[in-house]
């Protein structure tokens, strides 16, 4: 059968669904082109924001309309949470919670073999508890053959006040080292030259195995590249980390990655408010001296760091006061980039219950675009701090017009005209 897989929202549900995707091609079953009509659409979602939601609905009218007789899947965050409200939308087939989103191979299997399949038990929803769920998937993208995203971990035990994403996810678990460690080799000895460890909370990793986060880092570094691979200054392949808690990025973790041999200079760190009293109401646990003290050890350490920071505004009880206060420490802060999330009410949270002022709606939009002009700003002024530095590129093979484009350890994205014999190779520029 053809299968085209339309993915929303997170790195962790783009790894999922490669992985997914490898599975069915190993089956048998094809990958849907561009100009191919699909026998199955299968939709990963996302719900981190209202918007997110509205994106996946319109997503999923999109497709039913353009190819209606296409069996529509639809798994990840949204169907997990919402269910019923998924199932209820003209075209879905099946509703596959987070733990049941890897028997899709086996339904498309049953779905090609069977064609009354479809018919007898058409609008299925299948959707555990996922917070009793105590089994890990371990996955990594197969669909760039430069970079190949590795998950580490899944799921949280934080249940910060604003967030949906334990119920979403699931309690936090990952698999051992040693799993992770053939999991990595193998993408290695396929030819990935950068792996991204990605995950809901990856610092928490060894919570259900009694290992440690800098444990797995020490042993990725010591990875084997065999075979003829091309280097420059020993960067025969580099590690990324994703998102990782200020609370627990330790400075221990800071100093290996300073001094290893093949960990990107690059950390991208959740502060969501500059405020403390804010951060006291979200229920983080952290405060903003601690989260300043991390950033500047690892500009002490990495001088060049490329380091990007989760940003929300507007959430309940974000006052004037607050919001002028948060605004100062964000600007006083030595790092690269803002993502900036705007804060929209979930169903269920804790911070629905609090007696707290409600930033109207237009004045969550205000502040959004006040914190993504800082951003800029901090982004232009990183980038220029490097220029004519000296750095290696790994050249990827995504072809923009006449040119190719690839990024330093630090994450600055660097263009040349297209060389085909470049593309997943380091280059000194």
């Amino acid at each position: 059968m053809k299968v085209r897989f339309t993915t929303l929202g997170c790195k962790l549900n783009f790894a999922e669904s490669s992985a997914l995707g490898k599975e069915l091609l190993s089956r048998g079953h094809e990958r849907a082109g561009k100009t191919d009509v699909p026998d199955v659409c299968v939709v990963n979602t996302c719900s981190v924001t209202d918007a997110a939601d509205h994106k996946d609905r319109q997503t999923i009218n999109q497709l039913h309309r353009k190819y209606p007789d296409a069996i529509i899947i639809v798994t990840g965050c949204y169907a997990q949470l919402q269910p019923k409200q998924i199932a209820e939308i003209h075209g879905v087939d099946y509703v596959l919670g987070q733990n049941e989103k890897y028997d899709i191979p086996a339904l498309v299997d049953a779905l090609e073999k069977d064609v009354d399949t479809r018919l007898s038990i058409r609008d299925s929803i299948r959707v555990c508890a996922i917070r009793e769920v105590d089994a890990f998937y371990g996955v990594r993208s197969g669909d760039d053959r430069t970079r190949c995203f590795i998950k580490v971990q899944d799921g949280c035990n934080y249940f910060c006040t604003y967030c949906t994403i334990p119920y979403a996810r699931g309690k936090s678990r990952n698999p051992r080292i040693e799993e992770v460690i053939k999991n990595a080799q193998e993408a290695i000895d396929e030819g990935a030259k950068e792996l991204i460890l990605t995950g809901v909370n990856i610092g928490d990793f060894g919570r259900s195995t009694s290992e440690t986060f800098i444990d797995l880092l020490r042993a990725l570094d010591c990875l084997e590249v065999r075979g003829d691979r091309q280097e420059a200054r020993g960067m025969d392949y580099r590690i990324r980390i994703s998102s990782c808690e200020p609370n627990l990025l330790t400075d221990e973790i800071i100093d290996f990655v300073a001094q290893s041999k093949h960990f990107a200079p690059h950390f991208h760190i959740p502060l969501q408010s500059g405020s403390n009293e804010v951060l006291k109401i979200m229920g983080r646990r952290y405060t903003r001296e601690l989260f300043a003290e991390r950033v500047q050890h690892i500009k002490q350490v990495m001088p060049h760091a490329f380091i990007g920071v989760d940003c929300m505004v507007g959430v309940r009880g974000e006052t004037q006061a607050y919001w002028e206060d948060y605004l100062e420490f964000v600007k006083g802060l030595d790092v690269s980039q803002l993502h900036v999330f705007t804060y929209s009410e979930r169903a269920n949270t804790r911070m629905l219950e609090m007696d707290l002022y409600v930033v109207p709606k237009a004045e969550r939009q205000r502040r959004s675009k006040i914190l993504h002009a800082v951003s800029e700003e901090k982004t232009r002024a990183f980038y220029e701090k490097h220029a004519n530095r000296k750095t290696v590129v790994l050249w990827e093979s995504k072809k923009e017009g006449d040119q190719m484009a690839g990024f330093t350890d630090n994450y600055i994205k660097i263009y040349r005209s297209y060389d085909k014999a470049k593309v997943n190779t380091f280059e000194e520029v």
